[in-house]
């Protein structure tokens, strides 16, 4: 995998966990269940990332070797860490912005 495609199915696999884990959020709370937001975003995006880059390599035609399943992983693991510096980011802007508000 070319460190162009790498990061063109990261970009995407952004959007995907970004609208995934709202859609969860709001499907937890009509159920009235306890959950940590950061939990549910590093799920999602290690599943995402690990089976959006299984899917690629099946519709690319691509075999899978151990160098594949090697970058399978640390597609996960880049989603993963994606979605937390992202999360944590949107959420930090948040409280910022309603504490100046509030003052």
């Amino acid at each position: 995998m070319t460190a162009q495609t790498f990061m063109i199915l990261l970009s995407v696999f952004s959007l995907i966990v970004g609208l995934t884990v709202q859609a969860l959020k709001k499907l937890l709370d009509s159920l009235g269940a306890s959950y940590s937001s950061n939990a549910v975003a590093v799920i999602v995006s290690a599943i995402v990332g690990v089976g959006g880059t299984a899917v690629y390599y099946v519709i690319a035609g691509i075999a899978f070797s151990a160098a594949n399943i090697i970058c399978m992983l640390l597609m996960g693991l880049a989603a993963a860490v994606g979605a937390m510096v992202g999360y944590d980011k949107v959420i930090q802007t948040v409280k910022q912005i309603t504490e100046k508000g509030g003052a």
